[in-house]
Order: C-alpha cells, then sequence, then structure tokens
C-alpha cells in the first residue's frame, strides 16, 4: 500500500513539499482614494477595508511595505462626476495626484497600477459613454448600449494621464473591444512605451461586485452591465477575450472573479504564456470575513488565516501568478 499520509504529519513536512506557496510577491493591494485630508473613512459592506485621503494612504502604503506587499492598484473616488468621466483624465484627478505623491516618496520600491474604467467617473455609473440616441426606460433599463469606440478613445486618455503621473502598469477595466489595443497605440505615441498595460481579460459580470461598488461609489443607476462583461456560462469565450488582449499588447491578463473561475485561470495559463492575474474580489472577501464572524474561535485560534489562505491556494494551483487580495 502506498502511504501518501507519511508527508502530512507534520508542518514542517507539508510545508516542505507544498507545490502552492505564496508569498507577498504575489500580492497586489487595492486601495480607494479620495480628496480631502486626514480622511481614513471605514467602508462598511467590507469590515477592515477603508477609504483613504492621500496623506493617509502614504501613511498605509509604509505599513504595507513592512509587510513585504510593494504593489498596489489605485481607484479613485472623484469630487465631481459627469456623464463622460471627465474628471477621469483630468491632470490634477484624484488619481494623478496619488500616483505622483506615491512615486516621489517610494520610487521603484513600489509598483502602482491604476485602474483605467469610467464607472466610478460617471453619474450614470457605467464603464462606458452611453449611446446618445439611446434613451432608457423602465422597461428597457437594463440594455444598455454603450459608444465603444467615443469609449476606448477616453480610456486611452485616462491610460495616458496614469502614465504621465507615474504609473507603471495601466489596467483597463471597462471591458470594451479593443481597449488595450487603443491604450497601447496613445501610450506609444507619446513616449511610454515602457509602460505595462494589464487588461482585465476575462472580466465576468457577477453580483460578487457588489461591496466595491459601494466602497468606490460605481454602481449603475439603471440597468446592467451585460452587453459588455462576460456571461458566466461562457468559458470558451472567455480563452477568445484573453487571446484578443494579448494581441493587442497586453502585458498581463487577468481573470475576474477568481474563484469562481478557477477553470479560466486553469485553462489560460495551459495556453498562453503571458504572466496572469487572478482578482479575488470584494464579495469573496466579504464571504470569509462573514464567516469568521459566525465563528468567533477561528479568530482565535488562527483559522481564520487559514480560510484565506485556502482562498490564494486555490488561485496558485489553478497556476495565476498575480492576486489581487480583498477587493474588486
Amino acid at each position: 500500500m502506498r502511504r501518501l499520509n507519511r508527508l502530512r504529519k507534520g508542518k514542517a513536512t507539508r510545508d516542505l513539499i507544498a507545490q502552492a506557496r505564496i508569498g507577498p510577491d504575489n500580492l497586489v493591494m487595492p486601495c480607494f482614494v479620495r480628496e480631502g485630508r486626514k480622511v481614513r473613512e471605514p467602508v462598511e459592506a467590507m469590515p477592515g477595508v477603508f477609504r483613504f485621503s492621500q496623506d493617509e494612504l502614504l501613511k498605509e502604503i509604509e505599513q504595507l511595505k513592512r509587510s513585504g506587499v510593494s504593489s498596489v492598484i489605485l481607484f479613485g473616488l472623484p469630487g465631481e462626476k459627469d456623464d463622460a468621466g471627465r474628471q477621469a483624465y483630468s491632470e490634477n484627478g484624484v488619481i494623478q495626484k496619488v500616483v505622483r505623491a506615491l512615486k516621489k516618496n517610494f520610487g521603484d520600491e513600489l509598483a502602482v497600477i491604476t485602474d483605467v474604467c469610467l464607472c466610478g467617473y460617471t453619474k450614470h455609473g457605467h464603464c462606458g459613454v452611453i449611446k446618445k440616441s439611446h434613451k432608457v426606460t423602465k422597461s428597457q433599463g437594463h440594455q444598455i448600449k454603450i459608444d465603444n469606440n467615443k469609449t476606448i478613445n477616453i480610456l486611452a486618455k485616462i491610460a495616458l494621464s496614469h502614465a504621465r503621473a507615474g504609473a507603471d502598469i495601466v489596467a483597463p477595466s471597462a471591458m470594451m473591444d479593443g481597449q488595450v489595443a487603443a491604450i497601447r497605440e496613445g501610450l506609444d505615441k507619446n513616449g511610454f512605451g515602457d509602460t505595462a498595460i494589464m487588461g482585465y481579460s476575462a472580466k465576468f459580470a457577477s453580483n460578487f461586485y457588489g461591496p466595491f461598488r459601494e466602497a468606490a461609489g460605481s454602481g449603475m443607476k439603471f440597468g446592467d452591465r451585460k452587453s459588455y462583461q462576460m456571461d458566466f456560462r461562457n468559458s470558451d469565450e472567455a480563452l477568445r477575450e484573453i487571446e484578443a488582449d494579448i494581441q493587442e499588447g497586453a502585458d498581463i491578463v487577468m481573470v475576474k472573479p477568481a474563484l469562481a473561475y478557477l477553470d479560466i485561470i486553469a485553462r489560460a495559463k495551459e495556453k498562453f504564456s503571458v504572466p496572469l492575474a487572478a482578482f479575488n474580489v470584494s464579495g469573496e472577501y466579504a464571504m470569509v470575513r462573514t464567516y469568521l464572524k459566525m465563528s468567533p474561535s477561528h479568530q482565535v485560534t488562527g483559522n481564520g488565516k487559514t480560510v484565506g489562505f485556502g482562498d490564494f491556494d486555490c488561485h496558485k494551483k489553478s497556476r495565476s501568478g498575480y492576486y489581487y487580495n480583498l477587493l474588486g
């Protein structure tokens, strides 16, 4: 009889042969940033998560770096919104100012990634510009018509403004056709050929994003995002989306949400040889926190940490390389 459990009897032995190894350098910390000073505003839907003003974020990053995590992705909460999301590409926008401050204070010791989208900057909360000819009615509110070409031109302007501020990686999350190509062209033409692109390549329409939308103030005023985010029933389409981003110039691709789509992560890693990120989203985080709240003994014994790392182990075993911890 083959005794496979011989190598499971002690922690040191289990650690020695573990295939899935997770370290701080695998993690990216999402940060919500807003205007103002001395702002550290808790997000009710996600205990332990805050919206920061620039000065408070700098303090938070100092602590984050001491934990060994040296990558962040930024989500901005602008002071004002309009239907076209103009604040998203303003030179003095909240993200642009924070990126400059982070690079000034931490330089190359901190990898700064910026989310490139319109949902947090538009009054309607959608990820693109709604066609002027489209009138929303109560009976057809879910059938949103986005002007794809106009939107990708704006996304390119946003990405360029982030690159000028010093972002290391720009991450388009709007799920518009051709968004990576438009951004790559805009960056290259303006002398930012070294700025990398991480595409939210296979981003599925999901209710797991609910807590994030509360945190970022990016919920829809009407309709849903099913006309541009992916249908959860389609796995082959996810691979086509990833392949399209790679062909358009994405340096890193992503699957989001992560835990519900481990099959997509595994298939993508098997087929493509580019770095692959997995976004552990806000709904997943909220589930773990709710479980710990309902099972206080796990907080005392330390099993809560095991629960969280169990999620990450699943991602690692499915062969993704980078994890967006907690939010999304």
